[in-house]
């Protein structure tokens, strides 16, 4: 086994919103810090650096993970996505986006992305949920500004019509 000199950095490479992505980390570079200053993604936002507020989350290879808690050199390989990757390739918003807009979801915008990141995933895997399942869900995403309503108010619309999008397919 090689041990790694001080300032040594790992070549790391992964899929970030359907597109290849490369850049060399440190070894304990936390993924947010590596998606964000490395390769330029500044929409994953950093709160408290210690998983609880949620504001961090992305989605790799498909689960909700908080990128503050996960080292960029285990993205090696991995699919991931952003907020960025919500959107259409032409830039309009998704479904879940517009139910945020529609709703005013959102006011300093700060913890959205993570809470459009974990209503993503939970809506692919729960298409017809309750009220108090969306409230489950968000349960560990803090938001400072809103009273949760509006966003619970949405991931209820946006899911009525996803499913009414996956009816008329």
């Amino acid at each position: 086994m090689r041990l790694l000199k001080q300032g040594e950095r790992h070549r790391v490479r992964f899929t970030l919103n359907s597109e290849p992505v490369e850049g060399l980390a440190e070894p304990r570079m936390l993924l947010t810090d590596f998606i964000r200053h490395v390769i330029g993604a500044t929409g994953t936002h950093v709160g408290c650096e210690h998983g609880i507020c949620g504001a961090c989350t992305i989605r790799v290879d498909g689960k909700a993970v908080r990128s503050c808690l996960m080292l960029a050199v285990q993205a090696e390989g991995k699919r991931i996505e952003t907020i960025e990757g919500l959107a259409a390739k032409d830039g309009s918003l998704s479904t879940l986006q517009l139910a945020f807009h529609r709703n005013f979801a959102l006011q300093c915008g700060y913890c959205t992305p993570g809470f459009l990141m974990t209503l993503a995933e939970y809506l692919e895997k729960h298409p017809d949920p309750s009220e108090q399942e969306i409230r489950l869900a968000l349960s560990g995403n803090l938001c400072r500004c809103t009273g949760y309503a509006e966003i619970v108010d949405a991931a209820l619309e946006a899911a009525r019509e996803m499913r009414a999008q996956a009816a008329a397919e």
